[in-house]
């Protein structure tokens, strides 16, 4: 039998050498020596971490400046309606979560699509002749953020694209980006209360466009769709065979004198997965509680889009249980009252900081019809110190101790958003301290002119 030896030399510094020998048939054959590999740690980032990216952190993180020690400081920049406590979710609510913890009966793991029962209260919740669901076009998932991160995977490859609003949910960048997928904005239009360029939008449409996402209420807009306008968003996308991930987290959030349209509604041919959730309505956003509803009448998803959504829904193994079970009491026994009062609260709020706004030299806000945000633009001719809307909000910061995000951070510079959930009186202080700001900073046309002259 053929025998092997194997000598290791080396010493010190040095990497250590194998020295082989093989004894064939009683003769000795040198191999030589071979250097051997001396293991050494190379833990890198993966890729997919490398490209996420999340531009509202990016921008605030950057902004190093502190407030005045002055005044107390009041954020206008935080989508969290608890924060304040002025805005808590109703006792039904809260009492179904402790009836379900209490029963014990939901403590385990639950199917990564959801219980088939609390399924069917969504399906039941938002079943309409319109655009009628069952249990089986309901995905739960972890908030509706998760909701938007499946359905985006599901839709589309990397290398493909997809259309996005500008200003829009920096999330939608966030996620497509770490997915390899390229986002094409397209733009919506201020003086159309927002409205979607529809032009601009259609001309972007190529051979590699995925999907189309429509966020509707919007943030950070504040804005709500007619249905002729959704009508004609849908035309776009029946002419083009793309379909519509609509991001409908404010869903119903609108104002009184206006009214919400669920896009699924309006069309019977286009293929259409709608994102929802509790967080913002029933003001619950660290429950995680979200859901995808799946409206294909004509069957172009078929089972592939489905299956691919169970597959996805199968890395995480779905939401929260004790929320699940508590959710067909939370959906069908919320008193409507609640509801009423939450948007009594938001439209007081709207209509008090955009009258105060308008009023100040230099801003022009753009009225909101529903949601919890307030766009407001800049006229940065009129504040030619500032660079623009992040140098803006930053000074704002530092002399007011007021922050509002800079809309750079949704895409659209030279604009700024307000949180509206804030309580009345920290509405009008902000307000105020806002419209001290820009008196000392606004220059008319003539001082903005010298100024120039001056550089």
């Amino acid at each position: 039998m053929d025998s092997y030896l194997i000598q290791v030399n080396g010493h010190g510094d040095h990497a250590p050498v194998l020295d082989v020998h093989l004894k064939t048939n009683g003769n000795s054959i040198s191999l030589g020596k071979v250097k051997g590999r001396k293991p050494r740690w190379a833990v890198r980032a993966s890729e997919m971490s490398k490209k996420t990216f999340n531009p509202v952190r990016a921008i605030v993180d950057s902004m190093k400046v502190e407030p005045n020690p002055k005044k107390a400081m009041i954020s206008l920049s935080l989508g969290d309606p608890t924060v304040f406590g002025n805005l808590p979710t109703n006792d039904e609510v809260t009492r179904a979560v402790k009836e379900v913890l209490d029963s014990g009966c939901y403590n385990g793991y639950a199917p990564s699509v959801g219980y088939q029962s609390c399924r069917e209260a969504v399906a039941a919740y938002y079943n309409c002749p319109e655009a009628p669901l069952e249990a089986q076009d309901v995905i739960l998932t972890s908030g509706c953020s998760q909701a938007i991160e499946l359905a985006l995977a599901v839709l589309a490859n990397p290398g493909q694209n997809i259309l996005v609003p500008r200003p829009g949910f920096s999330l939608y960048k966030t996620l497509a980006l770490s997915m390899g997928i390229e986002v094409k904005l397209y733009n919506l239009l201020p003086e159309k209360a927002w409205e979607i360029d529809l032009k601009h939008l259609e001309s972007l449409v190529d051979e590699k466009t995925a999907c189309l996402i429509v966020n509707n209420p919007s943030n950070p807009c504040g804005s709500v769709f007619s249905k002729s306008h959704l009508q004609k968003i849908l035309a776009v996308a029946s002419r083009q065979c793309v379909p519509i991930l609509a991001d409908e987290i404010y869903g119903d959030m609108v104002f009184a004198d206006c009214k919400y349209e669920p896009i699924a509604t309006l069309s019977t041919n286009v293929p259409i997965l709608s994102c929802g959730g509790l967080a913002k309505r029933w003001l619950v956003p660290g429950w995680r509680m979200g859901w995808i509803l799946i409206h294909d009448r004509r069957d172009i998803f078929g089972n592939e889009i489905r299956d691919g959504l169970l597959r996805l829904s199968q890395r995480i193994l779905g939401p929260c249980t004790i929320v699940q079970g508590a959710l067909e009491r939370i959906l069908h026994r919320t008193p409507p009252e609640f509801y009423h009062n939450t948007l009594s609260i938001l439209k007081s709020n709207a209509d008090l900081c955009y009258a105060a706004l308008s009023a100040i030299p230099g801003l022009q806000p753009v009225r909101p019809a529903g949601a919890m945000y307030l766009m407001v633009e800049i006229e940065m001719e009129h504040f030619p110190e500032f660079e623009n809307d992040v140098e803006f909000t930053e000074r704002l910061i530092s002399e007011q101790s007021v922050f509002c995000l800079p809309a750079t951070c949704f895409e659209y510079p030279n604009f700024f958003r307000v949180v509206i959930t804030v309580p009345e009186e920290m509405i009008l202080e902000a307000c105020s301290r806002i419209q001290e700001f820009c008196e000392m900073h606004y220059q008319g046309a003539e001082g903005a002119q010298d100024l120039e002259c001056d550089k």
